[in-house]
């Protein structure tokens, strides 16, 4: 088998796999995945919220039988809370336990700050595993453009520096997923470490199998119709458009409300079920009973 074919096996075979741990894969992601694979880089996914770039992290430790170990990005985040912590309270016992222990103290000084009294944070965690584990650094940019810099030596040497203890190398690599949203511009060095997939709202056959891979009760008329509205709306001017968990929360209230048929005579008990899809007051107010109704007819 030639190299091309061989690897055209390989991303369908993966494909397949996510599909079964419930993931739907284009043939691009799935080969942006093996590369992540081969060369050891961390993949940075980005897109709006919602599109799914989390749960392909947590779809590719599942096929992996890995660990997945999850950083949750916010505004403030700095290395303590991310790498490492000292436990202040036992060392504080410790102390008090060494004041009448005659060693130096240098002795003493060096068995306060030992590994017994670190907090590992998920970044350590991530290369303190036996085995390499997912690790997903996720809305990286929600974080300080400063923090950023204290991710470059790790993706790029899979390696910490704790100023007590010296040098901390990874025991395994890592599988490193990093999702961004795009609310900020990420640095230029920060994308030179990783691989780049873009990952856009799901075409209407993917998201259709979506909807009957997660929510089979609703396969046949009812999901196409769900996709079809889902996806008329996204092309109206919203502030907030639903991603693919709203349309799921969406499928899931229609069936609760006994709702097996989109159309315009429903209108009006669609409305009941729309805090599942629209997030916002202003979207919200834009939908009408006509505006559902029409949306609805089309489907």
């Amino acid at each position: 088998m030639n190299p091309t074919a061989h690897r055209m096996n390989e991303v369908v075979g993966l494909r397949l796999q996510l599909e079964g741990a419930g993931y739907i894969a284009e043939p691009a992601l799935a080969a942006a995945l093996l590369l992540m694979l081969d060369l050891g880089r961390p993949l940075l996914l980005e897109g709006d919220a919602g599109v799914g770039k989390t749960e392909i992290a947590k779809a590719l430790a599942t096929v992996r039988g890995a660990r997945l170990i999850r950083l949750q990005c916010y505004e403030g985040l700095d290395v303590h809370a991310a790498m490492y912590e000292w436990n202040y309270q036992r060392q504080l016992l410790a102390i008090k336990l060494l004041e009448h222990d005659e060693r130096p103290a240098a002795v003493k000084e060096q068995d306060i700050f030992s590994e017994r009294y670190l907090l590992k944070r998920p970044l350590l965690e991530a290369i303190s595993c036996a085995e390499p584990p997912v690790l997903l650094i996720d809305e990286v940019d929600r974080a300080d453009e400063a923090f950023e810099a204290y991710l470059l030596e790790l993706l790029s040497d899979f390696q910490m520096s704790i100023p007590e203890l010296g040098t901390v190398r990874a025991v395994t690599r890592p599988l490193v997923v990093i999702t961004s949203n795009g609310t900020r511009e990420l640095s230029d060095a920060l994308r030179r470490r990783c691989l780049y997939q873009y990952i856009d709202y799901p075409a209407f056959a993917k998201e259709l199998a979506i909807v009957e891979i997660k929510a089979p009760q609703a396969a046949g008329q009812l999901a196409r119709q769900v996709v079809e509205f889902v996806q008329s709306v996204r092309r109206m001017e919203l502030r907030k458009k639903p991603g693919i968990a709203e349309t799921l929360d969406w499928t899931a209230a229609l069936l609760r409300m006994g709702i097996s048929v989109i159309d315009d005579d429903g209108a009006e008990r669609i409305l009941e079920t729309l805090s599942a899809l629209i997030k916002t007051r202003e979207d919200r107010a834009g939908f009408t009973r006509e505006v559902v109704g029409r949306i609805a007819a089309a489907c």
